[in-house]
């Protein structure tokens, strides 16, 4: 019997570790997103379909598919991933063209960001961030010894980048493009890849970033919002204006839940993009700090986790999934704060949507499987010492 069999047969033996580190901020986010969920949208939802309960039940049924999905994804080997990396990479390919170019693709807002077909639809950019990772975690991992080699290990990831961000692009979703870009950038410099490559893609990107910001009125007025909100209040900074008057309304402990005002048809995408606002309007202060330790903690366990996994492609995988639900935690939270453009990302956890949360409890799922083979492995060689 092999080595790597041996290892997979004591893991089948083993009891299941829950991570309750990891598990119990995910859980209690989700918990606060459900709540939140019902108070941002009520009155929407009211005016929308005749009863204040459609997004809760439908955020209640999406909570109850996410814990199935992290519960299949934490007893799922995550080793597994390595051969499914082009399959689930050629699926995200085809998800995106054919949200693009067929019938399929649903536009929302003027954004053609949604695959829809029949009564299910989901957001094919999150699929394809998901991929992504899996994709330069099994990468690295081959090519680790060659990583330093421009054509093998920068040029092929970029590649790969480069017809995702073009996809997305075309939908239009800026927001996406650049957490894809920052993600492969990040997952890049801790496999290994060298500094001069990853500073002189930088030194390219943002004259092109500039000139994709320039191209477009729209894009150009919203980051001229973005400087000066207070001049553009009453159309391109409305979001942002209102989300800083809900902060500001709602003090250190907050306006109670569901006593909110922003949400009343002031603040656009309460329950999606801008729960954040809600959250501190509605929990003030204290609460967005509790909402920033949960997440902190998640990002310390993802860290733990990838930092003390031997297997590199494991290692890999943990750093891009907790680098993938961070970035997308500090875009929101700037977005909602003033300090970054507007783009339309949810909220990890708490916002209302499917797509954001079944594909960041699966990746909770993955995590919790990388730590406990490694904790099985470590008990082990415990064991035989």
């Amino acid at each position: 019997m092999t080595k790597n069999n041996q290892n997979s047969r004591k893991v089948r033996e083993q009891p299941f570790y829950y991570d309750v580190r990891l598990l119990f901020p995910v859980l209690f986010l989700v918990g606060i997103g459900i709540v939140m969920v019902y108070s941002a949208s009520s009155a929407l939802a009211f005016k929308k379909f005749g009863t204040d309960y459609y997004f809760l039940k439908k955020q209640l049924l999406f909570a109850l598919l996410g814990i199935v999905a992290l519960i299949i994804c934490s007893h799922f080997p995550y080793r597994l991933y390595r051969s499914l990396t082009y399959p689930l990479l050629i699926l995200a390919l085809i998800f995106l063209t054919a949200t693009l170019i067929t019938e399929l693709g649903h536009s929302v807002g003027g954004a053609k960001r949604w695959f829809r077909l029949g009564s299910f639809s989901f957001q094919p950019s999150e699929f394809a961030r998901f991929a992504l990772v899996i994709y330069l975690a099994y990468s690295m991992n081959k090519k680790k010894d060659e990583l330093k080699d421009f054509y093998v290990g920068f040029l092929p990831h970029i590649m790969v980048l480069c017809m995702f961000t073009v996809l997305i692009i075309f939908q239009p979703d800026f927001g996406s493009v650049v957490i894809l870009v920052v993600l492969t950038w990040v997952m890049l410099f801790v496999g290994g890849v060298r500094i001069s490559h990853l500073i002189t893609s930088l030194v390219l990107i943002i004259p092109m970033a500039y000139f994709f910001m320039i191209s477009a009125d729209y894009r150009l007025k919203r980051i001229m919002s973005f400087l000066d909100p207070w001049q553009y209040s009453a159309d391109y900074s409305y979001q942002i204006v209102h989300s800083l008057m809900a902060f500001g309304t709602g003090g250190i402990w907050g306006t109670g839940i569901g006593k909110g005002y922003q949400k009343l048809f002031y603040l656009p995408e309460p329950h999606t993009d801008f729960i954040f606002s809600v959250i501190g309007e509605e929990l003030g202060l204290l609460g967005v700090l509790i909402i920033l330790g949960l997440y902190i903690l998640i990002f310390w366990r993802g860290i733990f986790i990838a930092k003390n996994c031997k297997d590199s492609f494991g290692s890999f995988v943990a750093i891009g999934l907790t680098t993938a639900i961070g970035l997308q935690v500090c875009v929101n939270m700037g977005v909602a704060l003033g300090l970054l453009p507007t783009k339309g990302l949810t909220l990890p956890f708490l916002s209302y949507g499917g797509t954001s949360l079944l594909l960041n409890m699966a990746s909770i799922g993955i995590l919790m499987n990388i730590g406990t083979v490694e904790k099985v492995f470590q008990k082990s060689k415990v064991e035989k010492a």
